[in-house]
């Protein structure tokens, strides 16, 4: 049976990149960025506080650490909300030792389910951005338009209710996107979103409300990859994270300010077995000269001080 004529045929197809959401660009032509204080790297800890829903729909595709097992998966169910009756405690502790500011990054959900935990965690001044409704309600390529509007808008609005903050961030579960999500996010007032990791500083990306700046989120020393799909040691993500982070700081020296983003979950490195890495991974970090943590919307404002916010 032969395909169709129009079978191959893509309305974007094109030489280099095949949109027309960025310019492309390479880091090392960029002017040089400058922080705060002349310091040489931002440090952006960011904290994924999710909702994954028992009855899970798996649409279009089973979230990374969703429910795997026959419903009701109480084992995996029960593990993930660990993170939220114990080990976001244990973050807290960890962030309050060792001077951190910390961004969380919440299942909109949660806010009606657990409001004394939102009520928690907005009570440190710590910013938030959204993750979406929960873990189950992804945004994907086809989705309908309308039903995406309404999940974004529920999400922001649930969100901004409970935290009192007017949330200007934005991390899509799983990472995943339609081809409406940049546009129906700033059509909501989000200023940055997360889901890109095809850098290593901001960048704008050009949508038909303006620019929605991306702070990139680095997949690969994130907890849940390195842990649960490189299936890697713990000792083996606090030396991969301690590289990265030696990396740019080294890199900034010359070539002027870098970021480095790290994503890291309660109910993954909030275990008691877990929780001594993360904490040496901060105290590690905060030892060094010349290091500026802070929030993600701290960070992208200086960013956008230094120059003017757009790969070129």
């Amino acid at each position: 049976m032969s395909l169709p004529d129009d079978y191959l045929e893509y309305p974007w197809r094109q030489y280099g990149m095949d949109h027309d959401r960025y310019d492309w660009s390479m880091l090392s032509d960029r002017p040089k960025v400058h922080w705060p204080d002349g310091k040489q790297l931002a440090v952006w800890i960011n904290v994924s506080v999710e909702f994954y829903p028992l009855n899970q729909r798996g649409v279009p595709f089973k979230v990374p650490n969703g429910m795997t097992m026959p419903y009701p998966d109480l084992r995996h169910y029960s593990l993930r909300d660990y993170g939220n009756r114990v080990g976001i405690f244990r973050f807290l502790q960890a962030f309050e030792r060792h001077g951190i500011k910390p961004t969380y990054a919440i299942s909109a959900q949660l806010a009606e389910l657990y409001p004394s935990l939102i009520e928690r965690l907005a009570d440190t001044g710590a910013e938030f951005l959204c993750h979406g409704w929960n873990m189950d309600h992804l945004h994907y390529g086809g989705q309908d338009k309308a039903e995406e509007v309404e999940q974004i808008k529920r999400a922001l609005d649930t969100l901004r209710k409970h935290s009192g903050q007017s949330i200007e961030g934005w991390l899509s579960p799983a990472k995943n996107q339609s081809e409406n999500t940049p546009d129906l996010l700033t059509a909501e007032g989000i200023r940055y979103c997360a889901d890109w990791v095809n850098d290593d500083m901001p960048y704008a990306l050009k949508t038909a409300h303006g620019d929605l700046m991306m702070m990139p989120l680095p997949t690969e020393i994130e907890d849940q990859f390195v842990l649960g799909n490189n299936l890697h040691s713990e000792d083996s993500w606090v030396e991969q994270v301690k590289d990265a982070f030696d990396f740019l700081l080294e890199e900034a020296a010359t070539e002027g300010g870098r970021m480095l983003g790290l994503n890291i979950h309660p109910w993954l490195m909030g275990q008691p077995h877990r929780i001594g890495c993360l904490e040496s991974v901060l105290e590690y970090m905060m030892s060094k000269d010349g290091v500026w943590q802070a929030s993600a919307s701290d960070i992208l404002k200086a960013f956008q001080a230094s120059n003017t916010g757009r790969a070129r």
